[in-house]
């Protein structure tokens, strides 16, 4: 008997969404306070995570792994993306100038580590990155662009999905293609709580740009655009 693992992935992780996005880098972002300089360094960060996400999972799913080959969509890859996004960011000669801080460098060895010795856990990854990023995509874009007074394209590459032109479709599709993954309730519970530990991982990655945020706008503009805990995205509507 198949298990709804989209169902479960949505529910179980819920508390951990509504934190990523109670921390003080997210909070401010999702109010319109972006540092052109710290989101850069989340850029680097995403590359270095997604390169590794996107090597492990096409190397699983070419050689036909059963759990984590069905929801490796290439349409949903990201590295290329950041790769623009890069150049446009710190120009030609980026690949010199991006080095991974510790928290990315972290969540770079957990997909690794997960790869070789629990692959399906993978999928916990996948979900917690791709569709959070194809759901809230076009939001977000549209924050950075006039926060950092950016053009259409310009350093926003991340949040173009060019092959998927049906959001919708392409969201009820992976969540039919979750709970048609040939696993049992127990290896559900563990991608669950995997999905969890990526929102943690992220967390920290939002954690480590605080400083450099604080920097830039102060201590008292912080403190008043974090005060108040918002409640979750996925507590009040539908991914």
């Amino acid at each position: 008997m198949p298990v709804a693992l989209a169902s479960q992935l949505r529910e179980g992780t819920k508390k951990s969404h509504t934190m990523a996005e109670n921390t003080g880098f997210v909070s401010c972002f999702l109010k319109g306070v972006v540092d052109k300089a710290s989101y850069r360094t989340l850029v680097a960060d995403l590359y270095f995570v997604y390169s590794a996400m996107e090597e492990e999972i096409g190397r699983l799913r070419a050689a036909g792994h059963p759990v984590v080959g069905p929801v490796g969509f290439p349409e949903l890859n990201r590295r290329e993306a950041l790769e623009q996004d890069l150049a446009f960011y710190f120009g030609a000669d980026w690949r010199s100038a991006v080095t991974a801080t510790p928290a990315a460098q972290e969540y770079v060895a957990r997909l690794h580590q997960v790869a070789r010795e629990a692959p399906e856990l993978l999928v916990g990854h996948h979900y917690t990155r791709y569709i959070g990023d194809l759901s809230g995509g076009q939001i977000l874009k549209n924050i950075a662009q006039k926060a950092m007074n950016l053009g259409e394209h310009d350093g926003l590459r991340f949040y173009e999905f060019d092959a998927i032109p049906d959001e919708k479709g392409f969201k009820t599709n992976y969540r039919a293609t979750l709970d048609n993954l040939p696993i049992d309730q127990a290896t559900a519970d563990r991608i669950v709580a995997e999905a969890n530990h990526a929102f943690h991982l992220n967390m920290k990655m939002f954690q480590e740009l605080e400083g450099n945020l604080i920097a830039a706008i102060g201590k008292v503009l912080f403190g008043f655009l974090t005060r108040r805990q918002r409640a979750g995205s996925t507590e009040v509507v539908a991914a």
